[in-house]
């Protein structure tokens, strides 16, 4: 995800948040070196030696068959020493999914603050529990400086992530590319599900073209984990808009309010805790639940809200690719360079009519395929 650094290019009137996001990402830079240094180390651990070469293949592949920049980027390594590259705060209203921003010069408005130090971010979402708003903490294994620090190094590979499964590592490598290829300011929604709608399409033709066949059935796993998921929360966010924007309208009191999103609340983590048990059930290996156990433990309007920028318009997104795909009329011509172009024009729009226009391109019926030559 883009974050932190952000505040750094921007410039930001908060001199003590700027400070410590610059020594965070130069101390990270600093930490880092060329991989090829790393793999030239004395018996350098297999596991890492194997990961450092997997990631530098999906960099090629990035760059070859689905036409990310090429740059400095995912070509070092660094070992931070620690199990997050930041920590975000996100903060809402208790009868609200929409997110607190914080907004700088150039980078323009977005719904969360990263930290270097969890600590530091602790402290700020105590700050912003103590004004009324529900916060939620959690730790990042990746951002991007969108291109903008290539100059120094460019984003490095990092041992918060470096030995994920193949298909998950493959999913973040290409994501963090994708930011930059198209960035619109001051809309988080649209970055990030772009950015996911990418690491999917993206994910899935790395696996079919080098993924082994245990790799692509952990991430198929995997994936179809994260859909049913993602369907749970977005029922349980439908809920609470409804009953928001009621709120909102004073066709309900705030009393009431609060009364049905306990209950959806409820009815939330009944339902995840039956998913679960499913979950369970199909699997012949113990299975490692530990991270959407606390995410529903912790679910409040904060995180609810951070997750819908994650896969609020990634279906319009893929279908915007494959209705791009669908045109193509060599079977060598790669659908990428239009689709990104199609993104970067939507980007340029202005926000109000960002979302019209991404809907209108993504239904719109494909031209006929013009005659081979």
């Amino acid at each position: 995800m883009a974050g932190t650094v952000l505040a750094l290019l921007a410039g930001c009137a908060d001199l003590g948040y700027v400070l410590q996001s610059a020594q965070g990402h130069f101390g990270m830079l600093q930490a880092a070196k060329p991989v090829d240094e790393w793999l030239a180390e004395p018996n350098p651990p297999a596991p890492l030696k194997r990961q450092l070469e997997l990631a530098q293949r999906m960099r090629r592949f990035a760059v070859t068959e689905l036409g990310l920049p090429d740059n400095a980027s995912y070509t070092r390594y660094a070992d931070v020493r620690r199990t997050a590259a930041v920590w975000n705060v996100v903060a809402a209203p208790k009868l609200s999914l929409t997110l607190k921003t914080w907004c700088f010069p150039v980078a323009g408005c977005v719904g969360y603050r990263g930290y270097f130090d969890e600590a530091d971010a602790r402290a700020m979402a105590a700050e912003l529990k103590a004004e009324g708003l529900e916060v939620s903490v959690y730790g990042v294994p990746a951002y991007s400086t969108l291109g903008w620090m290539n100059w120094a190094g460019g984003d490095p590979l990092l041992n918060t992530f470096i030995h994920y499964p193949d298909g998950e590592l493959a999913r973040l490598i290409f994501h963090e590319l994708a930011h930059q290829v198209a960035y619109a300011k001051d809309d988080t929604t649209f970055n990030e599900s772009f950015a996911t709608a990418v690491e999917r399409l993206g994910g899935n033709r790395w696996l079919a073209q080098h993924g082994s066949l245990a790799a692509t059935r952990q991430f198929d796993a995997n994936a179809e984990r994260r859909s049913q998921f993602r369907a749970l929360t977005q029922a349980t966010r439908a809920v609470l808009t409804k009953t928001y924007e009621s709120n909102s309208d004073k066709v309900v009191s705030n009393a009431e309010s609060i009364a049905i999103k306990e209950i959806a609340m409820s009815e939330f983590r009944t339902n995840y805790a039956r998913l679960r048990a499913e979950w369970q059930s199909r699997s012949t290996a113990p299975q490692n639940l530990g991270f959407y156990d606390n995410w529903v433990v912790n679910a409040n309007n904060a995180s609810l809200g951070a997750q819908a920028a994650y896969d609020e318009l990634v279906p319009q997104f893929e279908a915007l690719f494959l209705r791009i795909e669908a045109q193509s009329t060599l079977p060598q011509q790669s659908p990428w360079p239009k689709f990104y172009a199609a993104v970067q024009q939507l980007a340029a729009l202005p926000k109000a009519d960002r979302r019209q226009a991404l809907g209108a391109a993504a239904t719109a019926l494909p031209s006929p395929p013009a005659a081979q030559k």
